[in-house]
């Protein structure tokens, strides 16, 4: 066993594999193992990582090959399947990291015996970057009920989780049903005993595409979303039965507001659509902003001309323009 795994999907990332190989090869934590898992990839990714990967033949490193293309979920199984370390940790490929973030996990999590850390993530962009702060909490539930309601983030790629959590508990990613994936972190949370909070940024998302604020997915992306919400609401209701049905209205309410910030104005009739059950709980979660609740209290009113001028303004302008 080593202290840490560290699962890296690799698909179509040639213009970004390099940077992110070259700060996880760099890490201060001597006893780590890294699982490249190839998901298929058509583009020249494999060859630049097997050449950057060269150069550090004193790392303990890993490639793994799926034959076809079986999505981030199923890549990020098939690295936990191989995985012996005894924490985890997921690196998407077109992103990187701090040199000294492993080791600062890896101490807190041995220092407090936590199972889950988490920190502070930099969101990225072509021309700048934000410093994206994550609270702190000191238990799990607390977290979680945070994460679902929107005020802190469960993205895979902020936390270091023992790896037993999945083990033990029959975690695994939704292999199939990509978008929402990371709700996983949730499931994690709800049965992990310990957790703790290093108040530091290592991760850098990088968030190139700004033109994705204004994309609209497929059918196919809702259809994976509403599947992995489902799931996740079965999980924990599971755990906890009906004590946090409030919180669980939150998660809905968060996995639907993207709709209402989509440039078809079909999406605002998707919106309406999903979980109306929860649609009375808007103005209850005190962590999501006023303006956001304000929206989707309009949206719930079928007053989509507020929605729409919303979207123009904020995220056409705002987020397309100003944080490039």
């Amino acid at each position: 066993m080593c202290k840490v795994s560290v699962i890296i999907p690799v698909y179509n990332v040639e213009c970004f594999i390099e940077r992110c190989a070259r700060s996880l090869m760099e890490q201060t934590l001597q006893d780590v193992e890294y699982i490249f898992v190839n998901d298929a990839a058509t583009d020249g990714s494999m060859k630049v990582l097997a050449s950057v990967l060269e150069e550090y033949d004193n790392r303990n490193t890993r490639i793994l090959e799926h034959t076809t293309n079986k999505g981030l979920p199923a890549a990020r199984n098939t690295g936990l399947a191989a995985a012996c370390g005894e924490y985890v940790f997921h690196c998407d490929s077109d992103d990187y990291v701090e040199r000294d973030m492993l080791e600062v996990l890896y101490e807190k999590a041995s220092d407090t015996g936590a199972d889950i850390v988490w920190c502070d993530w930099f969101l990225t962009f072509e021309k700048n970057e934000r410093y994206m702060r994550q609270p702190s909490f000191s238990s799990p539930v607390d977290a979680l009920k945070a994460m679902m309601s929107g005020g802190m983030k469960y993205n895979v790629w902020n936390k270091l989780a023992r790896r037993s959590l999945y083990a033990d508990n029959d975690i695994r990613f939704p292999a199939g049903y990509g978008m929402g994936e990371d709700q996983t972190m949730m499931m994690l949370f709800a049965c992990a005993g310990k957790v703790a909070y290093v108040p530091r940024a290592f991760y850098h998302y990088v968030k190139l595409n700004t033109g994705s604020f204004t994309r609209t997915p497929s059918m196919t992306h809702f259809d994976a979303l509403h599947h992995n919400v489902d799931m996740t609401v079965e999980f924990i209701r599971h755990k906890f039965g009906h004590s946090l049905d409030e919180e669980i209205a939150f998660l809905k309410l968060d996995a639907k507001f993207p709709f209402l910030i989509m440039s078809d104005v079909a999406m605002c009739h998707l919106w309406q659509s999903w979980y109306p059950e929860a649609n009375k709980y808007i103005w209850k979660n005190k962590y999501v902003p006023l303006r956001s609740r304000i929206i989707q209290w309009c949206a719930s009113k079928k007053q989509y001309w507020i929605v729409r001028l919303y979207y123009q303004v904020i995220i056409r302008f705002v987020y397309g323009i100003i944080f490039r």
